[in-house]
C-alpha cells in the first residue's frame, strides 16, 4: 500500500530501517524510537524530495521492536 503519508512506530530499534523510510511518499513522515533497550531517541524523518531529513524530538523509552529491522534475538517467554 505504500506509499505513506505517516508512519509511527511503537516498538524501538537499534537504528532507523531503510524499508520504513523506503515507504514514505513525498512529505511523508516516519516517528520512530530509535536506541538501545536501556535509552532511545524519538527519531522523525521527513522526506523532501529524494532527501529524507532527520530529526531528534529527544529521549524515550519503548519496549523492543523483534524481527525485520529490529532486534533478532529471541522474544522473551511469557
Amino acid at each position: 500500500m505504500a506509499p505513506f503519508d505517516r508512519i509511527v512506530v511503537s516498538a524501538a530499534a537499534p537504528k532507523i530501517p531503510p524499508a520504513l523510510e523506503a515507504q514514505l511518499g513525498p512529505g511523508g513522515r516516519l516517528v520512530i524510537p530509535v536506541g538501545g533497550p536501556e535509552r532511545q531517541d524519538l527519531m522523525i524523518v521527513v522526506r523532501d524530495g529524494n532527501e529524507l531529513k532527520r530529526t531528534n524530538a529527544g529521549e524515550c523509552l519503548f519496549v523492543k521492536l523483534y524481527g525485520q529491522g529490529g532486534w533478532r534475538e529471541e522474544r522473551p517467554e511469557k
